[in-house]
């Protein structure tokens, strides 16, 4: 695997050969590298990930990272030569323009006749195929051997780089809301409606308040509280956060309060109609579910 988070080539066979055809362990390993590719930066040059059957190597150079699952009994030194034969073919293809201007995924997919062409000579041959020296890299892995790491370190560091130890399922910066439905929109413009009628109502009390009255700075205080909680509410139903039941809850609770304690600049139709705006899109809020996490084909 040859890896800038943008694509996906198919791994060596060559180095496992038939013996990985159907092994259980070869599925999970390769499920494993994409939360691996992402804790690669916090990590040495060069590193392995150790398993039962089978380990993952991967190198990283110029920002892009080369990966590969193999056998536990192949020598390390023969895997790190494989790696490093498709760097040299990959900078020689692509110079370091090109690959950081590449955003899309997949955009090397022409590079996956030379990993066919080097994991057949491993195959044939057993050697390395330009002038990486078996021996030379034998004697480097002896003097200074890469870290031997765990999934559990891999898993761990990947959280601390996206900024949390640990990732609950379902949540996160990057989770996706059901697309906006009708009596959502409707809900929201009668929110903007609501929360605009608060502040007018505000502002006008301001300065009849601080001229004649000022006890009723707690009607301005009420008005812009449910100015605010309305607004909350949009934000609420359009984006995801998280304690999301505890938040609209907080809300429409609030703005229950501040109408009732309105009550007397309100009549009962108006209560009524703010009341139950803000009921019907706690309501909505709390049925809009999210997306289920897709496939990453960023990888």
């Amino acid at each position: 695997m040859v890896n800038r988070r943008v694509m996906r080539l198919h791994l060596p066979q060559g180095l496992h050969g038939s013996y990985f055809e159907h092994n259980n362990e070869l599925q999970e390993r390769k499920q494993q590298l994409k939360t691996i590719s992402k804790a690669l930066a916090l990590f040495p040059q060069r590193g392995t990930v150790k398993g039962h059957e089978l380990n993952i190597y991967f190198i990283s150079s110029d920002g892009v990272s080369y990966m590969a699952v193999c056998s536990s009994r192949l020598p390390a030194a023969m895997a790190f030569c494989f790696l490093e034969d498709l760097r040299w073919k990959f900078t020689a293809c692509f110079d370091s323009t090109t690959v950081s201007l590449a955003t899309r995924p997949y955009p090397f997919l022409e590079f996956d006749s030379v990993i066919q062409k080097t994991k057949h000579h491993y195959s044939q041959s057993g050697g390395p195929s330009l002038g990486s020296s078996l021996v030379e890299l034998q004697e480097e892995l002896r003097t200074r051997p890469p870290p031997v790491l765990n999934l559990e370190d891999m898993e761990l560091s990947n959280g601390m780089a996206n900024g949390h130890a640990e990732s609950a399922a379902g949540s996160g910066p990057n989770q996706r809301l059901e697309p906006v439905t009708a009596p959502g929109i409707l809900s929201l413009v009668l929110n903007i409606m609501c929360a605009s009628l608060n502040l007018i109502r505000g502002v006008h009390l301001i300065e009849h308040t601080f001229q004649d009255d000022y006890d009723g700075i707690w009607n301005v205080i009420a008005f812009i509280l449910a100015f605010i909680c309305c607004l909350c509410q949009c934000y609420l139903y359009v984006f995801y956060t998280s304690l999301k039941k505890l938040k609209s809850f907080t809300l429409v609770t609030l703005i229950v309060l501040c109408n009732v304690f309105l009550y007397g600049l309100r009549n009962s139709w108006q209560l009524t109609f703010h009341i139950t705006v803000a009921s019907v899109s706690t309501c909505l809020t709390l049925s809009r579910r999210t997306l289920e996490r897709t496939v990453d084909c960023g990888v």
